[in-house]
């Protein structure tokens, strides 16, 4: 009889070239996460800074000491909590410009294609909001100081020039109408121009925050009219930006604010645009149904439920330290409340959802306008055909 034979095989493994291998593939993967951060990053994420900014500057002004309509707060709402705020916003705001201005290094054509969309170019405005309403809120500088001043330029000078690229091409380039290109996210830009005129006040420069916020309620007029007759522009937008339609009444609240510190008095034309923001408000809430398809899944957009109340909050303060009546402060206490509720929400909701929160966007990343969709369609369909 013959035994059978069993081989033995041994394998030596070389600790050296694994750990080696490991390194390389560690290098190799760091810069492949960041480009896929990168792709994946747009404009649009600015809608957080844009909160947490506005946040800061509704606790700022509910702190202050000159408002009599939140003395009974002080010992509830401490400094430190405020300063924390504070310092969140501005690490948020840090960090996202400085993964964007990587993305306009390494990925300028995306840069270019989102400069060229019909939405993403509104949100190209929200860096320089945030970065003024970061100003306007900081604890520690005065609007008097050379400083401050000096910031107000650096961030007021890319509204002007963006600006003159958007409002300039309604007027003169005839493929991109108003008509068809106009949306909900375009009333950014007003907001932007209502924000830097608010800054100019704040610093005494009347016939500067004149200038800008002249600029940003004219077309505020156009827009808000152009989308009131809902024209074909309107049917271009997706269902999942739904979010965007509180931007409806964050213009007029803050154009609120701005008329008041250029007036310094919460005068009549302050309280109807007040009034005005809130019809608004209450005419979306009263029809839900409108975004409850967008809330199917969690989206960045989801932010733009929150920066529109705090704006309207904010005017809520600033006419309940006009009034001083019962409506007023009724007024402050539920919008204020409301405010902070959703603001806290989405943080939470945020860090819950943080595996979907960098993921491409493929309604800025497709057509650059509604025309290009629907040559893009009818060619397909010529292709198919």
């Amino acid at each position: 009889m013959e035994t059978p034979r069993q081989e033995i095989h041994i394998k030596i493994d070389n600790p050296i070239s694994s750990s080696k291998e490991l390194k390389t593939d560690l290098a190799d993967a760091n810069p492949v996460v960041l480009m896929s951060v990168l792709r994946s990053l747009h404009a649009g994420y600015f809608r957080i800074s844009l909160s947490l900014c506005s946040q800061a500057l509704l606790w700022k002004i509910m702190i202050a000491p000159d408002s009599p309509s939140m003395s009974h707060l002080h010992s509830k709402l401490p400094s430190m909590a405020f300063h924390l705020l504070w310092y969140l916003a501005l690490v948020t705001q840090v960090s996202l410009c400085f993964l964007y201005a990587l993305k306009c290094m390494f990925l300028f054509d995306m840069v270019k294609e989102e400069f060229l969309h019909y939405i993403g170019v509104n949100y190209l405005y929200a860096p320089s909001i945030s970065w003024l309403l970061l100003l306007q809120s900081a604890p520690m500088m005065e609007p008097n100081s050379v400083l401050y001043q000096t910031l107000f330029w650096v961030f007021a000078v890319p509204v002007l020039t963006l600006d003159t690229k958007l409002y300039g091409q309604w007027f003169t380039t005839e493929k991109r109408f108003l008509s068809m290109l106009a949306n909900p996210a375009s009333q950014v830009s007003v907001i932007a121009n209502l924000v830097a005129a608010r800054g100019a006040a704040e610093m005494g420069w009347n016939e500067c925050a004149l200038c800008m916020f002249s600029l940003g309620m004219v077309h505020y007029l156009v827009i808000f009219v152009t989308l009131y007759q809902r024209l074909p522009g309107g049917n271009n937008f997706p269902t999942k930006l739904r979010p965007i339609f509180f931007l409806f009444f964050a213009a007029p609240a803050m154009a609120s604010l701005a008329w008041n510190s250029i007036c310094g008095t919460f005068d009549a034309v302050a309280k109807m645009l007040f009034f005005l923001s809130l019809f608004i408000f209450m005419s979306l809430v009263c029809r839900p149904n409108i975004f409850k398809k967008s809330m199917k899944r969690f989206n960045v957009a989801w932010w733009a439920y929150s920066f529109p109340l705090t704006f309207l909050a904010l005017d809520s303060v600033q006419y309940a330290q006009e009034v001083k009546d019962p409506v007023g402060s009724g007024f402050m206490l539920i919008f204020s409340s409301i405010s902070v509720l959703i603001f806290l929400g989405m943080m939470i909701l945020t860090a819950a959802n943080s595996n979907r929160l960098l993921r491409r966007d493929h309604v800025l990343g497709s057509a650059t306008d509604p025309k290009d969709k629907q040559k893009t369609l009818s060619l397909n369909a010529t292709n198919q055909s």
